[in-house]
């Protein structure tokens, strides 16, 4: 691994395995899905170095990657582990909602008058 120097950003995030092909990693930097230090990256050819922070806006999450060394090679997943520490937060947890109507079990589907009673019941008729 290559501890000094620069490398293009594109370059780090597919070693990284940040994104499976050079060319994705090149389209998330051009539309302005990744930050470098807290700035945009607008071009691929950006370089990073050791130290520095990467924000990546991968489909519905966002990864806070440090950098802590550059690869020479994509190498397996497990040694692109190695390349960057993870900041990312921990993504929400959502409590699944309760069940609308709860029913004893072996009771069978609910009749029509059953179903009536429900709708005036979320209708807030009495």
């Amino acid at each position: 691994m290559n501890d000094t120097g620069k490398l293009r950003i594109d370059k780090w995030l597919w070693f990284a395995r940040v994104v499976k092909t050079r060319s994705a990693a090149t389209a998330l930097c051009t539309d302005g899905s990744v930050r470098l230090n807290g700035t945009r990256v607008d071009h691929a050819h950006k370089a990073v170095r050791v130290g520095d922070v990467v924000t990546v806006a991968v489909g519905d999450r966002i990864k806070v990657l440090k950098i802590v060394s550059l690869a020479e090679r994509r190498g397996p997943y497990a040694e692109a582990q190695h390349i960057y520490e993870d900041l990312s937060p921990e993504p929400p947890r959502f409590d699944l909602p309760s069940p609308v109507a709860a029913r004893e079990a072996g009771s069978g589907r609910p009749t029509k008058a059953d179903r009536r009673d429900l709708d005036r019941l979320r209708r807030g008729e009495d």
